[in-house]
């Protein structure tokens, strides 16, 4: 009997379905349509010659086959890219310098200096955290390589959109968050929690309550993203971000939920120093575009809050395992 050779895209779209819980949220992160997805699901239960998927209520659960499946699909695709760093990224040398805001610094910067660093173990990278206005002023001085920025700017050259990302009102997550959906101070103003001036948040938030007629006072301002997250949690006020890095203890609030105004959205974009970057700097931003795209697919949904990764991304991105 012929053993069986095992699609390696076949099983990074069943891993990526698993680990997200939707197969059609692994299409988007893979950059496929379902039908797609699906036809590849179905090759793979025909190459197994049994069934690795079954209903549980309204979604889909492994069988006992499957479960087997998940742990050599998985074992199969480190090999792979094992092999592909192997081969490709240890001659690599020198250092990149990155700047990113601090929402990424928990979910995205372990994950991607990790990989980088098992690839091209003889690349230094020298990361900073900073807000918008310093990583870009950085750019412009040449004190970093790359920049991961809110906002798209068409007139700073070498960048790339990512995402486009909704801005939500951010609560307390309390027992009953109806009680939170829109506190005031005692003279009926919105309190609001948000960096200190200049700060695009704030300004777009402003702008929004400043538009509907919301009077609102600035109620609690810190230098760091981790003291305006306390300061929401506490109940101190409302603050306006997207919601990557939300962490525990805070909820997107839904769209007009007490009366708050609409928010527009707002884009992530890359910045590179130099509109040819060297292997090492080249290398870094497909990693980091990957981790963003990764991190924006597995957002929960939020009704009326979309979020898009640009067709182009979609197409050029290969998932990280």
């Amino acid at each position: 009997m012929r053993p069986v050779t095992f699609d390696l895209d076949v099983l990074r779209s069943f891993v990526a379905g698993v680990d997200l819980g939707s197969f059609g949220r692994a299409a988007d992160r893979l950059g496929r349509s379902t039908s797609a997805v699906s036809a590849q699901l179905k090759k793979l239960e025909e190459q197994a010659g049994v069934p690795l998927l079954r209903k549980a209520g309204r979604g889909l659960a492994l069988t006992d086959a499957g479960e087997t499946m998940l742990a050599y699909a998985r074992r199969l695709l480190e090999l792979n890219d094992q092999a592909s760093v192997a081969v490709r990224g240890a001659q690599l040398q020198g250092r990149v310098r990155l700047g990113l805001q601090e929402d990424f610094g928990e979910i995205l910067l372990p994950r991607v200096l990790g990989r980088f660093a098992r690839a091209h173990p003889q690349v230094r990278i020298e990361a900073r955290v900073a807000r918008n206005a310093d990583l870009l002023a950085r750019m412009a001085a040449g004190e970093l390589d790359l920049a991961l920025a809110w906002d798209h700017d068409p007139a700073r050259p070498h960048g790339v959109r990512l995402a486009e990302l909704p801005l939500c009102w951010i609560g307390p997550a309390g027992p009953d968050p109806a009680q939170n959906a829109r506190p005031r101070d005692a003279d009926g103003a919105l309190p609001l929690v948000a960096f200190e001036a200049p700060c695009l948040f704030r300004v777009r938030a402003t702008a929004a309550l400043d538009q509907a007629g919301i009077a609102w006072t600035s109620a609690f301002i810190s230098p760091s993203l981790a003291g305006l997250w306390a300061a929401v949690s506490a109940g101190l006020g409302l603050m306006v971000r997207t919601p990557l890095g939300l962490p525990a203890g805070l909820r997107v609030m839904a769209p007009g939920e007490g009366g708050l105004p609409p928010l527009p959205g707002l884009s992530l974009s890359l910045y590179h120093a130099r509109g040819r970057p060297g292997p090492a700097v080249a290398a870094l931003a497909d990693i980091v575009r990957q981790g963003v795209r990764d991190s924006v697919a597995a957002l929960p949904e939020v009704p009326g809050l979309p979020v898009r990764i640009p067709a182009e991304e979609a197409e050029r991105l290969e998932p990280i395992s």
